[in-house]
């Protein structure tokens, strides 16, 4: 009971809102608890605020699909989905329960009791990721974060494009380096990346959806698919 107290001490929730550049009026607030222990690495990154602003701008083009998160951690652009119709599944590795019950509070926190949230290690056949359903998008934010983890991540990007022929993985990377480069990667898992300004969904601001997000930050959008669809 006291670890548990503990745990609930260190979360902090971070209110996010999303409005139609056209019609303010339009707008969807959504609630994220951030984990303040630095080991769980629960926090809300540049990255995840940017791919919300994408799924936002892109509600109608998802309402009724079908959406898996990757690296789902906070969960804000699975979160967004699933507000704006989608049928959501948020998933972290399997090896991080933690990161998974993150996931389920912040659905809890959001009122969607039916997202589901499934364990997935990347490059890893496992059968949660054999039992997925057809998928329409894949989101995807940071999670091009350690190059030791680049291929492990395309190999199951590769196996859901090639599962679901017609489907897209829609990320963000924020640029740490300049030797950063999955391009080779790309090519050798027969794979295609469209790269998106952030002007062209007004994610190319200092203040985002009501944070400091991504401030300063150099994040790029892209979208990625097989190059056989």
């Amino acid at each position: 009971m006291e670890n548990r107290a503990t745990e609930m001490s260190n979360i902090v929730q971070k209110s996010f809102t999303f409005e139609e550049y056209e019609d303010p009026k339009q707008s969807l607030n959504v609630s994220i608890p951030e984990v303040l222990d630095p080991q769980y690495g629960m926090h809300v990154w540049p990255c995840a605020v940017v791919l919300a602003q994408y799924v936002w701008t892109h509600r109608e083009e998802l309402m009724h699909k079908t959406v898996l998160e990757l690296g789902a951690g906070v969960s804000l652009p699975g979160v967004v989905a699933a507000k704006c119709g989608a049928q959501v599944m948020l998933s972290d590795s399997a090896e991080l329960p933690l990161c998974l019950e993150n996931c389920r509070r912040t659905c809890e926190v959001n009122e969607l009791p039916n997202v589901l949230v499934v364990g997935i290690t990347w490059g890893e056949v496992s059968p949660d990721l054999l039992l997925l359903p057809p998928l329409d998008i894949i989101l995807g934010s940071d999670v091009f974060y350690e190059p030791q983890d680049f291929e492990n991540v395309l190999v199951t990007i590769s196996f859901l494009l090639r599962k679901n022929p017609e489907a897209q993985f829609w990320t963000t990377y924020q640029e740490r380096s300049a030797d950063w480069s999955i391009e080779a990667l790309l090519h050798k898992w027969n794979l295609k990346s469209l790269n998106i300004p952030l002007e062209k969904f007004h994610a190319n601001k200092d203040q985002l959806a009501g944070s400091t997000l991504p401030g300063i930050h150099t994040v790029q959008m892209i979208i990625i698919k097989d190059k056989e669809s």
